[in-house]
């Protein structure tokens, strides 16, 4: 009998299907595969196996102990978890095309693990499948680039300018290292369309083409591992904090979402007599709806760290505002809203991830969020156009519209009060996040800075 995970068939591929993809890969050059998955953070984790070795890796012949690791709950006595690997979503790496890594599955023996990030993405995605929706998204990439050395300054030491937002010879000048960025990641078919010097000394953007949300989440994943790579190779080191330097804009990793037809993959966001004027189907507004109902819990998961929310501030950047969202409200094609509408609709951009978050986790959350706002037939109300960091705090009482949590804690606790959370992650990774990011709080809140020392010390 065939496991299955909500109606997901187990990973498990034959003999001779396993075989296919090996030939094909040793046919490229390629000598290891990477079997992997992430931890809580979304980050990488792996064991390196040999080709011929593949067979027995993709019926889940690596183990690994979870307890061993950040957020993979499991205590030392428990059997090992293994990655059955997803075969469909290999990547040779560009960067050492003699490898190939593989996004997987966690399993315990026969039964899915379940709390896997990459699980609990595909748990919700089937639930949008059973009601005939393709959750598609795209992952605008920020990150910076530094010189790794006692003191990081930015990769290009003339990158000093107040305002060096789109500035074309700091671009030119870290040309070396973001074109091999961006290169590989048009070897890989990820079609880069656009690519930028950001708002803050040192910080760059990759945008390209959307894909389904599982797709997207692996991409973003071996996205933040292979910029890591090709910055060390040029002796520099990438960083993927949502806010180094407290004087410039941090880094956000905005989600562009939009629901297909299962069958067609006809959009359906699309509206052109949208009477809201944004070119949005009701659809898509319910999805918004729900967005927004569940907003402060998707907050901590798409801002998961402390320093997450010295992003989502309003001021505190020297060009202006920080382009960060602060309140829980939506518009059209307007960047001062949490949720915004771009130009010839059809999608919706949520602004409020950073680049640190785990892709798998955040997406979940807000496909159900948006899934609750369509069956419960949710409407956000009329559109921001306006500029809403104008708004003073009577105003936005007088509208209805709350603010976004304002620390990881404010955060965490919205999470474990909202009953999507624990639906979404499933018990065993609810309490494990929510245990881990208390605790992370908490190291943080009781650590005397220097900034403290420098105020408080002989201040009474």
């Amino acid at each position: 009998m065939t496991t299955t995970l909500n109606g997901q068939p187990s990973p498990t591929r034959t003999g001779t299907e396993v075989t296919e993809v090996a030939e094909r890969l040793a046919a490229s050059g390629v000598k290891y595969a990477a079997i992997s998955f992430v931890d809580m953070h979304g980050k990488p984790k792996s064991k390196m196996v040999p080709l011929n070795h593949l067979d027995q890796a993709s019926r889940g012949s690596e183990m690994f102990t979870g307890a061993a690791l950040d957020g993979v709950p499991q205590d030392v006595n428990d059997d090992e978890v293994a990655p059955h690997p997803d075969l469909d979503a290999a990547i040779i790496a560009p960067f050492n095309r003699e490898i190939a890594w593989f996004p997987g599955d966690l399993w315990i023996g026969e039964t899915p693990f379940e709390a896997c990030s990459r699980q609990i993405l595909k748990r919700v995605t089937a639930d949008a499948a059973t009601l005939g929706y393709t959750f598609n998204l795209g992952i605008e990439t920020e990150f910076f680039l530094l010189t790794d050395t006692d003191t990081p300054a930015p990769a290009s030491a003339d990158d000093t300018l107040d305002k060096p937002c789109y500035d074309l010879r700091t671009m030119l000048h870290n040309y070396p290292v973001v074109d091999e960025i961006v290169s590989a990641m048009n070897e890989l078919g990820w079609d880069v369309y656009s690519f930028d010097h950001e708002d803050s000394v040192g910080q760059f953007e990759t945008d390209f083409a959307y894909a389904d949300a599982l797709v997207m989440a692996d991409r973003m994943v071996f996205f933040r591992f292979m910029v890591h790579e090709i910055a060390r190779r040029h002796g520099y080191f990438a960083s993927f904090m949502p806010k180094p330097i407290a004087a410039r804009t941090g880094s956000g990793a905005h989600f562009n979402m939009s629901l297909a037809d299962a069958r067609t993959g006809d959009n359906l966001f699309v509206s052109a007599d949208d009477a809201r004027g944004c070119r949005l189907s009701k659809l898509g507004y319910q999805f918004v709806a729900g967005v927004l109902k569940h907003a402060k819990a998707i907050c901590a998961v798409a801002a998961p760290l402390v320093n997450s929310y010295k992003r989502l501030v309003l001021k505190g950047s020297m060009s202006g505002y920080t382009w960060a969202p602060v309140y829980i409200c939506y518009g059209g094609n307007n960047r001062t809203n949490m949720v915004r509408i771009p130009l010839g609709g059809g999608r919706i951009e949520c602004r409020a991830p950073d680049i640190a978050c785990n892709p798998y986790l955040a997406a979940a959350m807000f496909v159900a969020a948006g899934l609750d706002g369509i069956r419960s037939g949710l409407d956000p109300g009329a559109p921001h156009m306006e500029n809403m960091y104008e708004y003073s705090r009577a105003d936005l009482d007088r509208l209805g519209i709350e603010v976004l949590p304002r620390t990881l804690l404010e955060a965490v606790e919205a999470f474990a009060a909202d009953p999507l959370s624990r639906e979404v992650f499933g018990d065993l990774m609810f309490d494990a996040f929510v245990d881990f990011k208390t605790r992370e709080w908490t190291a943080y809140h009781n650590h005397v800075s220097d900034w403290e020392i420098a105020r408080y010390l002989k201040m009474f």
